[in-house]
């Protein structure tokens, strides 16, 4: 039986990395930042990257993707997740805000275009409480599908982090559901399982052979506040003279998910955008006095270690941000395993 997908909103391919790996050939990834293209064509090779917005593929277009011998036909992506997302500080009715929503609605215009017989899509649990999720829904039983929706944490599939998701499957060919867990708080895949081996680096330094093994440099302040952190504690653990000025008020007394360490043998924090800085989460490193680098980052999101994100012939002569958001924004490759092998297991194969 030959499957075959097309991934939306695919960034640097952590969704299609997962689901080629069980044996699902994805055939294209359409996403409108063109950065994301060595990436995901570097780590997914005969994977064609197209350089679009969602907005703008024109009816029969990812139809026609499709070789005619297809049996199975997947249509998966991840809207980005901003305006969801419990880090949104937009107002709810904000432009911006509201344009990225509209994107969940030109997911479900494809899929009426294509009807592909199995559908999936990962999110933030946020988006339950939306709108633009019941209309989505809505509009997937009227098309004749059977669907199957959670909230799941990425821990109890192998993710080594505290990572809530909605993920949702679709079948036009009968009732479909993601896999049981595989893992529970006995045998959690923990930071140390991950990031332990990785050689010591420090803060502004890029690794010589690994220049994805690269963390920012860190002010004297930071440099003093970090190596009075404790791992798993919170600013509470300073010396008044190193608090922000802001957390001696009482206001600024819930800022306790900030200025952080993990901790070697539990589960990271969600990876975000901004886990490259100390000061924007729980993303300092265990026992080095540094925020997490670029290759931490992308090992806890379950990239492999050979993942490709920049050209290895350029040193450290590039920008973290922008690989930073590829990294936080991308779906873990673990969880694009899952889906691939619920979907195999939905077909019986």
């Amino acid at each position: 039986m030959k499957l075959r997908s097309v991934d939306l909103f695919c960034g640097v391919g952590g969704l299609t990395y997962g689901t080629s790996s069980t044996g699902i050939e994805v055939i294209a990834g359409y996403d409108n930042d063109a950065k994301s293209k060595l990436a995901y064509e570097e780590n997914n090779p005969g994977t064609r990257f197209i350089p679009q917005d969602v907005a703008l593929i024109q009816p029969g277009e990812i139809s026609s993707l499709y070789p005619k011998d297809t049996d199975v036909r997947i249509l998966m992506g991840c809207a980005p997740c901003q305006p969801f997302s419990t880090y949104n500080r937009q107002p709810r009715n904000s432009p911006a805000r509201s344009s990225k929503m509209e994107l969940l609605s030109y997911f479900g215009i494809h899929i009426k275009d294509v009807m592909p017989e199995i559908i999936s899509m990962e999110n933030v649990p946020n988006l339950a409480k939306e709108p633009v999720f019941g209309q989505f829904v809505d509009l997937l039983t009227e098309l004749g599908y059977h669907i199957d929706w959670k909230v799941v944490n990425a821990a109890h599939y192998g993710v080594p982090q505290s990572r809530k998701r909605l993920l949702l499957l679709a079948s036009r060919l009968g009732q479909i559901s993601l896999l049981p867990p595989t893992h529970d708080k006995d045998n959690f895949i923990t930071v140390r399982d991950r990031i332990g081996r990785l050689p010591k680096l420090e803060a502004g330094e890029t690794h010589p052979t690994d220049n994805l093994h690269r963390s920012r440099s860190l002010t004297e302040l930071n440099l003093k506040r970090i190596r009075a952190s404790k791992p798993g504690g919170t600013w509470k653990d300073w010396p008044k003279n190193l608090l922000p000025e802001a957390y001696l008020k009482p206001s600024g007394q819930s800022f306790k998910s900030v200025y952080g360490r993990l901790q070697w043998d539990q589960l990271s924090s969600t990876i975000t955008t901004q886990f490259i800085g100390y000061g924007s989460g729980r993303f300092g490193h265990p026992s080095q006095d540094r925020a997490l680098s670029l290759r931490e980052g992308a090992l806890l999101q379950t990239f492999p270690e050979e993942y490709i994100f920049v050209p290895k012939d350029t040193g450290s002569e590039y920008h973290v941000q922008p690989i930073a958001t590829q990294i936080g924004n991308a779906v873990p490759p673990r969880l694009g395993e899952v889906i691939g092998e619920s979907i195999k297991a939905h077909l019986n194969i």
